[in-house]
């Protein structure tokens, strides 16, 4: 880690612009990499979970539903980071840009609080799936959707506050700094490693009970052959939309792991400049698993599939969305969301499986 610099030549914004250089490390090619590589990873990124987030709050019976509320929230967290970790990386990577103390803390907290954000919104998701799998009967009155949107916000504030710490004034001096993030003590660094691999850990440990409850399902469906088909495709849903979490989260691993491998290394010892370039490649990991998470949800969830679908269609059939047939639209979407709460009352009353979490 870098000692506290003497600030010899300093800014009239108070930011030492030649310890701001120390980070700039990539050469002419590897800069023009990051640039290609950034604007098209950001943009498909954030097109695609502009797609998702729209499509669960444009559609009612999605984004009544906790499970979907969740999803939406880890939409717009993945929407935000690919466009601030975007524009920042490459402005700073590629164009040397060097802002004020205040203006650079502000935008490497936002990047922060981004991915901050989108690890809880994966740790709410998880423990969704654990209610929804092991306690049935009471999933509706332990997660409603007022308190899946108070629970949100209580996420989202969190990861804001421990994201701008470094801008409310925990920064470098008297503390060493970091050998990765200008500005940045090592001591907030650890930190909110911390942080994340607590989430991390809480993320596994509940989805490993939700990984075991959904293989009990499957036994379940295999021997049951008379069941209703209502009920059936139901428990598919459940079981299906698990095997997407596990996929998210397994590209999630996949592309934390060299980033925070990295980081924790960082805190143990001084980084060669070749080290730092390889940090900075993987970071652009992160926007991949940004770029992933709306594809797994289009190819894995029936339900997001379906509303895509009869969305496209409505489209294609009336572009400005007016007339009787986007009336009957919003009514038959009040209606399914009607039946679907009376079947799940009368599963309850019956003592069997409530599988309408979702």
């Amino acid at each position: 880690m870098e000692s506290c610099p003497v600030y010899t030549n300093v800014s009239k914004d108070g930011l030492n612009v030649n310890i701001m250089k120390d980070y700039m490390i990539l050469t002419s090619p590897q800069r023009m990499a990051v640039a290609v590589l950034c604007t098209f990873l950001g943009l498909l990124s954030a097109l695609e979970n502009l797609a998702v987030l729209c499509l669960i709050l444009s559609t009612h019976r999605l984004r009544r539903k906790p499970s979907y509320l969740f999803f939406s929230s880890l939409a717009a967290a993945d929407l935000l980071a690919s466009v601030v970790f975007a524009c920042n990386f490459i402005n700073f990577h590629v164009f040397h840009g060097v802002d004020s103390k205040a203006v650079f803390l502000l935008k490497i907290g936002s990047v922060t609080m981004t991915f901050t954000a989108s690890v809880g919104s994966l740790m709410l998701t998880a423990i969704d799936r654990y209610l929804c799998l092991y306690h049935p009967p009471a999933y509706k009155t332990l997660l409603t959707h007022r308190r899946a949107l108070v629970t949100l916000g209580i996420m989202w504030f969190l990861s804001a506050l421990v994201s701008y710490l470094p801008f409310i004034g925990w920064t470098c001096c008297p503390s060493p700094c970091s050998e990765l993030f200008p500005l940045i003590p090592s001591s907030y660094l650890l930190s909110w490693l911390l942080l994340v691999t607590s989430l991390f850990s809480a993320i596994f440990y509940t989805y490993g009970h939700v990984l075991w409850k959904a293989h009990q399902h499957v036994g379940h469906l295999s021997k049951c052959q008379n069941m209703q088909v209502l009920r059936m495709k139901r428990m598919r849903l459940d079981i299906s939309l698990t095997k997407t979490l596990g996929i998210v989260l397994a590209v999630l691993l996949i592309c934390w792991f060299p980033v925070l491998t990295l980081m924790v290394y960082s805190l143990a010892t001084k980084l060669s400049d070749e080290v730092k370039k390889v940090f900075a490649f993987c970071c652009m990991l992160c926007l991949v698993n940004s770029m992933v998470n709306p594809i797994i949800y289009a190819l894995r969830s029936q339900e997001i599939r379906s509303s895509a679908l009869h969305r496209l269609t409505s489209w294609k059939k009336h572009p400005q969305g007016l007339g009787p047939e986007r009336k009957e639209t919003l009514r038959s979407s009040v209606t399914e969301t009607e039946v679907d709460m009376k079947t799940m009352q009368r599963t309850d009353s019956r003592g069997q499986l409530n599988s309408g979490c979702l």
